[in-house]
């Protein structure tokens, strides 16, 4: 019983720990290589919904989509001006 509770609690960890990740590209992918950490955020947000972070996880990769999509209009904009 207590390895199956440890095998859990370890996916649920890992699971945090990937949405965690994500948000925090999801936030650099607005200043810095939008394309590369908007990517990255997207995929450990799916990661971390598929492991069992399932509300985090998604809002993750929606906050990485974003995030990649602002940073490359902001990249735009400043570069154009």
């Amino acid at each position: 019983m207590s390895q199956l509770t440890n095998s859990r609690r370890s996916t649920v960890s890992a699971a945090r720990v990937c949405t965690i990740i994500a948000f925090v590209f999801a936030a650099v992918a607005v200043f810095l290589a939008p394309v590369l950490f908007g990517l990255a955020a997207l995929v450990l947000g799916l990661v971390a919904g598929f492991l069992g972070d399932k509300p985090m996880g998604w809002y993750a990769a929606a906050a990485g989509v974003a995030g990649g999509v602002l940073g490359t209009v902001l990249a735009m904009i400043v570069l154009n001006a």
